[in-house]
Parts: structure tokens; C-alpha cells; sequence
């Protein structure tokens, strides 16, 4: 095969490769995508998919076919808590605690007002290839799967990579400008000697994906389901379970029961005896069972000390990896591709210097940190789950089954205890109602131009969410209307090509900076006047309320939805000071 020249080389083929190649082709920017394997992920791996990557899935087309396929929210609106599914035993069969969960239940109309998009659920094994199939079809003969990244350099002019055609064993070179590695962590961030930093090793993940009928012991609106009982005397010992579909809630076909060991437990391989602890664990020694797959994977919390070496960028779990808890692996990752995309495209047409590359690892590393670091202390909540149970390490199973006893009675203490769970359970809400760690992170500093102002509270537990303008943040959504039609606030930057300029009734001189501004910088840049009379509406008022601007200010968005300046009312010189803050924002 002869060499290939190409803007940007993408390595890796999993979510976060493919959602990366999907925004690139929004934006016309012709790219080479090469994964090592033969076909998208064989195991369920991550499978909930957050608000914010659902938005910007919607962005760009993508998030109704998912939707059409994915968990409806009514089947995924609760996590559970039960001693086994099935058994006749005294302690079989019991729930211990409901958490409403992912914007289900009396979360479902706060999350409904603060984003165009509900969550999803839709596992990995499924959605790698619906996302293949969006890039393939954006970028015909660019997408390449069985093939491997063998080295690579780069010099002031670009990357310069070795590739092999696994099946062929055929080599070639790609010349390419920028490259994004999306590849895990395998290759490109050790080769520039790149440390990813956190506690590793900690314990071994076992993930069995098996297909059974539970729809006798299967709630219909629950989408995990965690074991806590005598034997497995702890939650990640007795196990999480997920439904994985293709049928949702309780006719769900596939589930994936997680459960783990010691890293130094020689048991751990022995797969010949999963399935027995699986029926034991559920308590239905007679389950038929079809096991896919069984896999190992060690659980770590670390995040890469560079995000980027000159003209390569590392994203997704190449830059950061996580415990499965609060599912912010594959959703950071999506939301990697979105902040690089729209600057690489806007460097590579010539609209941005090339110093706007440099702001991907500012904004997105903190990012990366506070999820990894969230991550983990959802993870081990669990122990503390357990703690506030009555489980105790290393206790006899005779005291373990006590506990239970105990927690079940119709005693004082059995009210007690089961009080004292409740509250400890719900301290989980850190993991299953992250609503505003999901949506409400900002960027500090990058590209954009702070204005001053103080940022709004962070709920230090993670759930709620306080819509600001304020630069550097997610743009609030709200609905309006354009043409007799409802759209949101989001639907202004279209599939994630321009800037907007969001000005109100009396912004008229923001319209003639945007012209002045587009003409010296060559950019697009869309003005939305809403209000009344204009062409977009605000018939609810929300957005009035959300805005933060008085009738005659301006805020700029990002095409990735992100604030990158506002005026908060009347400028001396509104020209002057749009096309400096631009200026700004594109490092020219």
C-alpha cells in the first residue's frame, strides 16, 4: 500500500477513536483511522452513557439511533440492593434498599429542565459498531480496523507513523499533521514515556456477560442490581449485575455480573468454577446459563501526567482510567473527542493558530482528574455500604448471617439497623445521581476569556446543578423557538461547525461586531437574537432566567456548546472588544 498523506491520524477503533473520527468528518476534515483489532469490542464493557455525551451525540446525528436501540429511561430508573435473586432460605430474595437512579423517578423532571437529552444505557459491545457504522458512513475508506500502529515520530512538520495490515503484513506510512491517540494506553503514551499516575493493581475485575432468563426475579425498572448476602460477605465480593439487553427491563436476555478478587488470588483464573459461584451468588442453583465471555481486568484509578506531546494528543482511557462506578470512563472520553475535534479542525482550515491545540490539556486533564478521582471514591463507598450493614472483614460466615438477621427482624434494633442503612445507602447517590458532575463541569482557563465573575456552587455530593453563562462552562439549555419550531439553546451551533453569538431584544450592535469580527478572522459565526420580536422566542422565560445578560449584552459559544466569553450588558465598543475576546479564544 502506498503512503498516505492526511491531516489527522486517529489510533483506535473503540468509542472514543470512532467518536473522534465522527466529529472530524462534521467538520470536513479528512483523516485515517486504524485499529488493531478485527472488529469493535466483544465485551459488554461500559454501557451507560451520560446527558452530556448524549448531547453531544445529538449534536451531530448521532444520539436517535442509540435512543431507538438503548434503555428507555422508564427501564433504567432504579439501582437495587437484595440478598440473591431467587432461594427459600430465610435471607433469600430480599431487598435490602431502592436508589432512584440515572434521572429516573423524582429526579426525572430536574434533569429533564437542564438538558435536550435524557441518559442512555447501551453497552459497549452493541455501541462500538453502531458508531462504526456512523464514521464509516461519514468517511468512506477511512476507518480501518486490522490494522497496527508498528512506530511512530514527529518533527515540526507532523507525525510520521509506521502501520501494518495485520492480514497482509503489509506495511505503510501515514503522514499526518496531528494525531490522536485513542488507543488505551497501549502504545502511543508509554513510546513518549508518558507516566499515568494513581494507585494501580488494586484488585481483579472478573466480568462475566452470560445470557439467562431472569424475568421471574428482574425488576422492570431496574438497570443494576448489586448482591449483598452472608456468602459473598461484601459488595464486590457478592457482585453487581447489569441488564444488557437487547430487550429491556425485565425480559432483558443478556446481563453482566461483575465480581472481584485479590490481584495475588490464584482462584481468579479458575473459569471452570464462575458459573457455580454465579448460581450460588443468585441463589438458583438450576439457572440455564449461556456464557459469552469471561473477562479479567485490574482495577485502577490513573490519570496521564500530559494529555499532549507536541502534535499528539492522548484521549479516553490513553489518558485516563477508572473504576466502572459512576460510569465516567467512556463518557469522559466522548467528551475528550469533542473538546480536540473542533480545535483541530479550526487550526487546520486556518482558523485558529495552532497555539489553540494547547488549551485541550488545560481544560480537559482537570476534567480527567476530578472523574478518576470521583470514580474511585464511588468505588469504594461500597466498603463503606457494608460498613453501615454490620459486615466486617474477615467475620465467620455464622455472624455474617447474623447481621442479616438482625437487619430483618421486627425488633427495635432490626428498625435501627435498617435506618442506619438506609442512610448509609444513600450516600450512593454519588454514583447514581451525579447529575451535576455529569453536566456541570467548566474549564478554568483554556480558550476563552474569564470575565471576573465568581462561579456558581458545586454540590459537594455531586447532584446539584446550577446553569451559568459564566465563560469557561457548558451553555445552560432551554428551549426556544425558530420558524415555529422548538429547538434548544444547544441546536444554535449546529453539528458542532460554528461559533454563536447569543445576543437579546436590544443587541443589535453585537450583530455588526460578529460581521466585523468574521471578516478579520475568516471564522463562521451564527447571531441568535432572542427574545420577543426577534427571530428566535422565549415563550417560557426560561431562558431570560438562565442568561445572566441584561437586554443589551452578548455571549459567545464555542461549537462544542462551551462559553467562551460574554458581556454582560452594553459595550463602548462592542466591535472592539468581540474581536478581541476572538482573538483570544483562537490564539491569533
Amino acid at each position: 500500500m502506498s503512503d498516505i498523506t492526511v491531516p489527522v491520524l486517529v489510533v483506535g477503533g473503540g468509542g472514543c477513536g470512532l467518536t473522534t473520527s465522527i466529529l472530524l468528518s462534521e467538520h470536513g476534515i479528512d483523516h485515517h483511522l486504524v485499529e488493531r483489532h478485527t472488529g469493535t469490542s466483544h465485551l459488554p464493557k461500559a454501557h451507560y452513557l451520560n446527558q452530556r455525551t448524549m448531547e453531544v451525540l445529538r449534536q451531530v446525528g448521532v444520539a436517535d439511533s442509540i435512543y431507538e436501540v438503548g434503555t428507555p429511561p422508564r427501564k433504567m430508573g432504579k439501582t437495587r440492593w437484595v440478598t440473591s435473586l431467587g432461594g427459600d432460605g430465610e435471607l433469600d430474595g430480599r431487598t435490602l434498599f431502592t436508589l432512584e437512579s440515572f434521572g429516573g423517578g423524582r429526579l426525572e423532571s430536574a434533569y429533564a429542565v437542564d438538558s435536550p437529552c435524557p441518559s442512555s444505557n447501551y453497552p459497549q459491545i452493541r455501541l462500538e459498531r453502531l458508531l462504526r457504522q456512523h464514521a464509516e458512513d461519514r468517511a468512506p475508506g477511512s476507518i480501518h480496523f486490522g490494522r497496527e500502529l508498528v512506530s511512530f515520530e514527529q518533527d515540526d512538520d507532523g507525525v510520521h507513523a509506521v502501520i501494518v495490515n495485520r492480514e497482509t503484513q503489509e506495511t505503510y506510512t501515514v503522514h499526518a499533521q496531528y494525531m490522536v491517540a485513542a488507543d488505551g494506553g497501549k502504545t502511543v503514551g508509554p513510546e513518549l514515556g508518558i507516566t499515568m499516575e494513581g494507585p494501580s493493581g488494586i484488585l481483579d475485575m472478573v466480568s462475566t456477560h452470560f445470557t439467562a432468563d431472569l424475568s421471574q426475579w428482574w425488576e422492570d425498572d431496574v438497570l443494576i442490581t448489586w448482591l449483598l448476602n452472608p456468602e459473598g460477605a461484601g459488595s464486590w465480593s457478592s457482585g453487581a449485575m447489569a441488564a444488557m439487553g437487547p430487550t429491556w427491563g425485565k425480559h432483558s436476555e443478556e446481563f453482566v455480573l461483575h465480581f472481584t478478587f485479590r490481584p495475588d488470588d490464584p482462584a481468579r483464573f479458575d473459569e471452570d468454577a464462575i458459573v457455580p459461584r454465579i448460581r450460588e451468588l443468585l441463589k438458583l442453583p438450576d439457572l440455564e446459563m449461556t456464557v459469552h465471555k469471561v473477562s479479567h481486568w485490574i482495577l485502577e484509578g490513573v490519570l496521564a501526567d500530559k494529555y499532549q506531546v507536541g502534535r499528539i494528543f492522548l484521549a479516553g482511557d490513553a489518558a485516563h482510567r477508572h473504576p466502572p462506578t459512576t460510569g465516567l470512563g467512556l463518557n469522559t472520553a466522548v467528551q475528550d473527542a469533542h473538546n480536540l475535534a473542533w480545535k483541530l479542525a479550526a487550526v487546520l482550515k486556518g482558523d485558529a493558530a495552532p497555539a489553540l491545540l494547547d488549551t485541550y490539556e488545560p481544560e480537559r486533564r482537570l476534567v480527567g482528574m476530578r472523574n478518576v478521582d470521583w470514580a474511585m471514591f464511588t468505588f469504594l463507598n461500597h466498603m463503606v455500604i457494608d460498613a453501615g450493614l454490620g459486615l466486617i472483614p474477615g467475620q465467620p460466615v455464622e455472624a455474617q448471617v447474623q447481621v442479616f438477621r438482625d437487619f430483618f427482624s421486627d425488633t427495635p434494633m432490626g428498625e435501627t439497623r435498617r435506618a442506619r442503612a438506609a442512610e448509609v445507602i444513600s450516600t450512593q447517590r454519588t454514583e447514581f445521581q451525579a447529575h451535576d458532575l455529569e453536566i456541570g463541569f467548566s474549564y478554568p482557563e483554556g480558550a476563552l476569556v474569564p470575565d471576573g465573575t465568581e462561579a456558581p456552587p458545586r454540590d459537594p455530593m455531586g447532584h446539584t446543578y446550577y446553569p451559568t453563562t459564566r465563560p469557561g462552562h457548558r451553555l445552560p439549555h432551554a428551549w426556544i423557538e425558530h420558524d415555529g419550531r422548538q429547538i434548544s439553546t444547544h441546536d444554535l451551533t449546529g453539528n458542532n461547525a460554528h461559533f454563536v453569538l447569543i445576543t437579546a431584544t436590544d443587541g443589535a450592535a453585537w450583530s455588526d461586531a460578529a460581521r466585523l469580527a468574521m471578516d478579520k478572522f475568516g471564522v463562521q459565526i451564527k447571531v441568535a437574537q432572542i427574545g420577543d420580536g426577534t427571530d428566535y422566542t422565549d415563550p417560557t422565560g426560561r431562558w431570560s432566567e438562565l442568561r445572566q445578560i441584561d437586554d443589551t449584552g452578548a455571549i459567545l459559544v464555542r461549537p462544542d456548546n462551551h462559553v467562551a466569553w460574554r458581556s454582560t450588558g452594553t459595550a463602548a465598543d462592542p466591535a472592539d472588544e468581540l474581536t478581541r475576546a476572538l482573538g483570544t479564544v483562537l490564539s491569533r
